[in-house]
């Protein structure tokens, strides 16, 4: 237990020596990389610097790491190498150490490569970890966090980022493994400080779980100075790919998975006033207001309780788990829904239903503890994501946590219209065939293409309701050849949104 603690602690995931092979054979092959100076600021054991003297035979080679024994271990490794006396590996704390006078004094083409720590900063912190950098605003955090330093980033991505100020007035290449999402941050952090910068980027993503045993996508990202600085970063599928797999850019103030697919369907892109994605209930505390039906007006809640209550307050309720596997024909539980829309009065329940009152009173200290202060000074037993959209009958309805584009046509069950969680992003509405139209929209090919190339499948949620509503149905009807059709629905129409009605709007015209 104490050596997994303490790996954590680095963020200690040494590189095997096929891999750091690998990464240097890449960029000696694929991008004619020759060095005079390769440094490698968090060595480990030494695989980055044995492949580095294996491969760039004269070049001087520099490893520091803050693990003594680690020290040790890499210069023995690299005592039976005919060129050994080019390697220079000693132990020094990252954070502690004066790199401005080190870089300054290196001479000609510098590589710095390697493995920084896997591990974030509150990572480090839950285990009392010291070695991490000083607190402070390097991501123009806001408010509290920026006075304490308290947010959370990855310590890999703070390393980048001095790796990219030694390299401000130098020529050179940064060449390391770290999360595929911490390489994106760091384009974003180059391009907000520096516009285009001086650097190309390369990303060839690897297995993590094969190398590491880390569920994580990984990738070795490149970062060179160079005159064609403001292209777009390629990403190739492994290390051994010649052919670029897609490339990520800038376009119209995104960041983009895929440049090409985007430019594409460019002409997608707009605003739809007559249908807008919503995020399903949100209620933070599912042990009372969900529950599964035993028998006739018999329900369980999440804490074994069973209750007779009304069920004119309870409806079906799909989850992400159901919508990203398919499961929309039936549901496993029902979900208290207490207000119309955000700020209703919740009393009308004791006249209505008085045993689903009842239920509530002797559960309202579960419900006045909610930690999000989204309910103060709210209505007791208030839910929010709750408007007149959400009562229609169909909906089209998509995970925001699934790896993949699933939409499902959501008819009522059991005679009710379907309630989602939070962590669903839906459309709604009164007719199947307005649904189903619609429906035909946003799962054709050209939809799918242009919200697949704005998603990064790596995050933690990638399907958003903000990129949702960049695509146009509108757009979409036109490129399909069903304008007509949808401007039938379209024209004469009104919504409800947030609990104000909105009428005799007519929507944008797309780009």
């Amino acid at each position: 237990m104490a050596k997994s603690i303490e790996k954590w602690q680095f963020g200690d995931f040494q590189t095997p020596d096929d891999l750091a092979k690998e990464v240097v054979r890449t960029l000696k092959v694929n991008h004619h990389i020759s060095p005079e100076i390769v440094i490698e600021p968090s060595c480990g054991k030494g695989a980055f610097v044995r492949a580095a003297l294996n491969v760039f035979e004269n070049s001087k080679v520099i490893g520091l790491d803050i693990n003594g024994a680690y020290v040790e271990e890499a210069k023995l490794s690299v005592s039976e190498y005919s060129n050994f006396e080019n390697a220079t590996i000693y132990e020094s704390d990252f954070f502690c150490t004066n790199w401005e006078d080190i870089i300054s004094d290196l001479p000609g083409y510098i590589l710095v490569l390697g493995n920084p720590p896997w591990v974030t900063s509150s990572e480090l912190s839950s285990l009392n970890g010291q070695n991490f950098p000083a607190k402070s605003n390097f991501q123009n955090r806001r408010g509290i966090e920026a006075i304490t330093g308290s947010g959370n980033f990855d310590i890999s991505e703070w390393m980048l980022l001095k790796y990219v100020e030694w390299l401000s007035s130098k020529e050179g290449t940064i060449a390391v493994l770290c999360k595929y999402s911490v390489a994106r941050k760091v384009m974003r952090q180059i391009k907000q400080k520096s516009g285009n910068g001086r650097f190309s980027t390369h990303i060839y993503l690897i297995d993590a779980k094969a190398y590491f045993g880390a569920s994580v996508e990984a990738c070795l990202f490149i970062l060179s100075t160079d005159s064609d600085s403001s292209l777009d970063c390629k990403v190739y599928e492994n290390l051994r790919s010649k052919r670029i797999s897609y490339l990520i850019g800038e376009r119209d103030g995104l960041i983009l998975r895929d440049t090409v697919k985007y430019e594409k369907w460019r002409y997608l892109a707009g605003q739809n006033l007559r249908y807008i994605w919503r995020s399903g209930i949100k209620h933070d505390c599912s042990k009372v207001m969900e529950l599964e039906k035993v028998h006739d007006a018999l329900f369980l809640n999440g804490m074994g309780e069973k209750y007779s209550l009304e069920e004119s307050y309870l409806y079906p309720l799909l989850k992400s788990s159901d919508l990203g596997n398919g499961r929309t024909n039936n549901y496993r539980k029902l979900i208290l829904i207490t207000q119309r829309s955000v700020g209703d009065d919740t009393s009308l329940i004791q006249d209505t239903s008085p045993k689903t009152w009842q239920y509530l009173l002797e559960h309202d200290g579960y419900l006045r503890n909610r930690k999000s202060s989204i309910y103060r000074n709210k209505p007791p037993y208030s839910i929010f994501g709750v408007g007149s959209y959400s009562f229609k009958n169909w909906k089209i309805a998509i995970s925001g946590f699934y790896k993949h584009l699933r939409f499902c046509l959501v008819e009522p069950l059991d005679g009710k219209p379907v309630m989602f969680d939070d962590t669903v992003n839906f459309l709604s509405f009164e007719t199947e065939e307005e649904a189903k139209f619609i429906f035909k929209l946003v799962t054709s090919r050209p939809s799918l293409e242009f919200l697949n190339a704005m998603i990064f499948w790596d995050e933690k949620r990638p399907i958003t309701i903000d990129i949702l509503r960049r695509l146009s149905l509108k757009a979409v009807a036109r490129e399909l050849g069903v304008l007509e059709k949808y401007l039938q629905w379209a024209e004469a129409f009104q919504v409800a949104s947030d609990g104000q009605l909105e009428l005799g709007l007519a929507e944008q015209p797309s780009p």
